[in-house]
């Protein structure tokens, strides 16, 4: 029976923290840190259980079941278990996350150099995905050219920006804003959906279980395994990066006070720290970290769409990275603001259905437990996407002002009681009549 050696292992682990870390979670902490003041600690709090904890939970459930979303969303349906994976897949790859991670890289490493010039992004980017479609045609090899050769580069440079943030803080932590005073835990938590990393963990669940298999193990037991401690692995090297990254933005009051994004926190902080050679460390940092998972992105959704569509996984691995190309070149302000009511919305259903694949042996009839618990957090979660947006004025007074609302998890005590409701009917109606053919 074929195993992989402990080089493999550590080598599968170092891909799946390099295809985690992106653009968002290292963008997002930062501004997180400087607007948490005091609070710092609790806002990272809430922050890592949605951008470290489920993650790491969601590979290991995807893990269990071989590593496709399809499987864990089975029990509603193929149709909306269908329409639940694709609008993960493009969310995570060509409408938002995928594009983000060219936008963020040309605005903290280029821009600083040639201005925002809307031909020096498109220049750029062309560049850049050109780079992620000629890696990722080549799925088989990506333990070896992100596991071996891209993943302890990022790890090296991340390791030196996360030493620097304790050693060389740049000031004293300033005052929090007051959302931060009022909820800091709440805040990180929401805070977390934004590095997309739950959903990330969703489709990359393929890509880890087909690099094991690319070794020859074919054993499920073994998979399952190696799945798991390459999710632990890059779960302590997230853990790790965002409370530096959370230390980093808390010392950056005086030289970043008005920033208005994790970008700008970065780039003062590098160049206060390290001057003009630390602007071009960060640059290579940024667009290492984001080209990783551009590709890993990349080939999940080609090998995904390339199950469900009559296409070829090389010519949708062309159609994504073209697109993707041309989402980027709207801007990065323009694509946070369109994802965030879309995350708000998708991200209950998604942690109700991870979190519900443990407890499946309790149930007589999982559809009867999974279906209406997802459809009430897809209902409220939507409630609060559109608090975000500017229909916000046109929702009755009781769902603006529901439990958790103000937090952002008015989708919560909702989906405790329908999970509670579908239990007792469950139990009432027992195990289901199986249909003799």
């Amino acid at each position: 029976m074929k195993v992989l050696k402990g080089q493999d292992i550590l080598a599968l682990g170092f891909m799946t923290f390099a295809l985690f870390v992106g653009a968002g979670n290292i963008i997002f902490p930062p501004i997180v840190g400087l607007q948490s003041g005091p609070h710092v600690w609790m806002a990272a709090l809430g922050f890592l259980i949605t951008a470290v904890g489920l993650p790491v939970i969601t590979v290991v459930a995807l893990a269990k079941v071989g590593g496709g979303m399809d499987a864990l969303s089975s029990p509603i349906g193929k149709v909306a278990g269908g329409l639940l994976a694709a609008v993960c897949y493009l969310s995570v790859g060509p409408l938002f996350a995928t594009p983000r991670t060219a936008t963020v890289s040309f605005e903290v490493g280029v821009a600083p150099l040639t201005g925002e010039s809307p031909l020096a992004l498109f220049i750029y980017s062309l560049v850049y995905f050109l780079v992620v479609l000629a890696v990722s045609m080549y799925p088989g090899k990506l333990l070896d050219t992100v596991g071996r050769f891209l993943a302890p580069l990022k790890i090296i440079a991340l390791a030196a920006l996360g030493i620097a943030a304790f050693m060389l803080p740049a000031g004293g932590i300033g005052e929090a804003q007051p959302a931060y005073v009022a909820a800091p835990f709440s805040q990180g938590f929401i805070n977390g959906y934004l590095t997309m990393d739950t959903l990330g963990a969703l489709v990359f669940g393929i890509v880890i279980v087909n690099a094991i298999r690319s070794r020859g193990v074919e054993s499920p037991r073994l998979i399952t395994r190696y799945a798991i401690i390459a999710g632990l692995i890059a779960g302590v090297g997230l853990a790790l990066v965002y409370i530096s990254l959370f230390r980093l933005g808390a010392g950056s009051h005086e030289i970043a006070a008005g920033a208005s994004n994790g970008a700008a926190v970065l780039h003062a902080y590098v160049q206060h720290t390290f001057g003009s050679l630390g602007s071009g460390f960060l640059a290579v940092l940024i667009a290492l970290a984001c080209l990783v998972t551009a590709v890993g992105l990349t080939c999940a959704c080609a090998e995904y769409f390339s199950q469900v569509l009559p296409l070829s996984y090389r010519t949708l691995v062309v159609i994504l990275a073209g697109f993707s190309l041309l989402i980027s070149n709207l801007g990065l302000t323009k694509l946070i603001m369109f994802s965030i009511p879309v995350l708000t919305a998708i991200y209950p259903p998604c942690i109700v259905v991870v979190g519900l694949s443990f407890c499946k042996e309790l149930w007589n009839s999982e559809v009867r437990i999974l279906a209406p618990v997802m459809l009430v957090s897809l209902l409220f979660g939507m409630i609060d996407a559109i608090k975000g947006t500017a229909l916000a004025s046109e929702l009755p007074e009781i769902l603006a002002h529901l439990p958790l609302s103000e937090q952002g998890l008015a989708w919560l005590v909702p989906s405790v009681v329908a999970l509670g409701v579908a239990v007792v009917c469950d139990r009432m109606l027992g195990k289901p009549r199986e249909v003799l053919a």
